[in-house]
């Protein structure tokens, strides 16, 4: 009788065969059957879920700057330069984070990181309450809730995907990335009730209890790899007749520093021309989304008449169609070409910032419905495909790598942010932003279409590999 062969499945999906599991699964060195047939209920989709509620609980601090800006004006007499500068320190650390948050997930493990994240954010977000000079929002702000938010980046959602499924990845990492969707769509509106009655202090409280509300759920349920529950990924079969060895990533082998990882993986991606094209529309789609719309959108429309309370409602049902267009974008990235759907998203985004400042008036007109709910759709639809191609192109190092590109996003972000209120203060409107922003639509969308296709047979070696 023939041995069974051993098949290690921390190794890429690419390895794995596609034919029913067997044989016997190990976890350690303790040997289990391997079920004759697959669960009913796969606990990739608990891990998913409770990933999804904990960037529900990270992104109220993402609808907060819009709406408390015109507050803390109003108190402490900043300008919006300054206020904006926050957001852009922010904004940074969010983007610089991100890369090295995918390499200490690997590192240390998503649970732990991912508490950690939670816990920067509800203290930066508690400790605003006792601000009283600038410098001080800089830090709250700008320092621990960037670095909070930061490991909780949408790397996260892409690290989560890439780690427990191997069939579905687009549509998970949609879902995932409407978590922060519907963070916004949660807590945006009461955000705007209690700055305006009782004040933005109580706002800031409600984000650091969203925030810590989901830790405990995050250290209960939140597992690190398919492996620690003794499981394959979803989607993923162990050969008839082999030995599927469910070995934790920590347990594989001696673990490498973070911050070289995830800087060696970024040696290796630079030489490759996808990368830097990955890197700019993304960089432009953070400058239209976070950085203009997700900033300054609640102040422009406060200088056209608009109530506060009712731009903030816009910027919830930009939420609502954020969710369904995201994880449609998700669904459709797993069956249709992710380079044209960037472009063709990029283009329609373009339009919409074009006619923007036509739109904006003290009363919602009809047309303003239809920019909200196309921007809405368009909002985050960027990510599974932009997540999927650094997966086709980079193999392993396919999650630190989009955490790069997702660096790229929020310097983008962070440079409309401060450019919008720079441009704000010194010509007393925005119109300069939004038909900047628009151009670049177009030019994100050119870039896109042109990437190249690569095959997995040019993906770089894993992480510890000669490069």
């Amino acid at each position: 009788m023939s041995a069974d062969r051993t098949v290690d499945v921390n190794q890429p999906a690419a390895d794995a065969s596609p034919a029913a599991a067997g044989g016997t699964a190990r976890h350690g060195s303790v040997g289990v059957p391997a079920p004759s047939r697959p669960r009913r209920f796969h606990p990739a989709w608990i891990v998913a879920a409770v990933a999804f509620l904990a960037l529900v609980g990270a992104a109220g601090f993402r609808a907060a700057p819009g709406v408390l800006m015109v507050p803390l004006q109003q108190e402490f007499g900043w300008s919006t330069t300054v206020l904006s500068a926050a957001v852009s320190i922010n904004l940074v650390l969010f983007g610089l984070t991100a890369p090295f948050a995918a390499a200490l997930m690997e590192r240390f493990g998503i649970r732990a990181v991912t508490a950690t994240a939670l816990v920067l954010i509800g203290a930066g977000s508690a400790l605003t309450v006792l601000v009283n000079q600038a410098w001080q929002i800089l830090l709250t702000w700008g320092l621990l809730i960037g670095l909070g938010t930061g490991s909780m980046a949408l790397v996260f959602a892409a690290t989560i995907a890439n780690t427990w499924f191997v069939k579905s990845r687009g549509l998970v990492i949609g879902i995932l990335t409407a978590g922060s969707a519907a963070g916004q769509l949660v807590f945006l509106p009461f955000i705007a009730m209690l700055a305006q009655d009782p004040g933005w202090r109580q706002a800031s409280l409600l984000i650091a209890a969203g925030a810590l509300a989901v830790v405990p759920l995050v250290l209960k349920f939140l597992k690190n790899s398919p492996a620690d529950v003794g499981v394959l990924p979803y989607g993923e079969t162990a050969p008839a007749g082999e030995t599927a060895i469910l070995t934790p990533p920590a347990e594989a082998g001696p673990r490498a520093n973070a911050a070289v990882r995830a800087l060696q993986v970024l040696k290796r991606a630079s030489r490759i021309r996808t990368f830097w094209a990955l890197v700019a529309g993304f960089a432009i789609c953070g400058a239209t989304t976070n950085g203009l719309i997700g900033t300054h959108f609640i102040p422009s429309a406060h200088d056209h008449g608009m109530p506060e309370t009712t731009a903030a409602g816009l910027l919830a049902v930009v939420g609502i169609f954020d969710i369904v267009g995201t994880i449609a974008s998700g669904w459709l990235t797993d069956r249709f070409n992710p380079r044209i759907l960037l472009a063709v998203y990029y283009q329609f985004r373009g339009i919409g910032l074009l006619v923007l400042p036509l739109l904006l008036s003290a009363e919602v007109q009809p047309s303003m419905i239809v920019f909200v709910v196309i921007y809405g759709l368009d909002w985050v639809a960027t990510v599974p495909p932009t997540a999927a191609i650094c997966r086709e192109t980079f193999g392993a190092d396919g999650s630190v790598v989009f955490g790069w590109v997702f660096a790229a996003h929020q310097f983008g972000a962070a440079a409309a942010a401060l450019g919008a209120g720079a441009i704000r203060d010194a010509t007393g409107q925005y119109t300069y932003a939004w038909f900047g922003a628009a151009a670049m639509c177009t030019i994100a969308a050119v870039i896109s279409a042109t990437i190249r296709k690569h095959g997995s047979s040019k993906e770089p070696a894993p992480a510890g590999a000669a490069a």
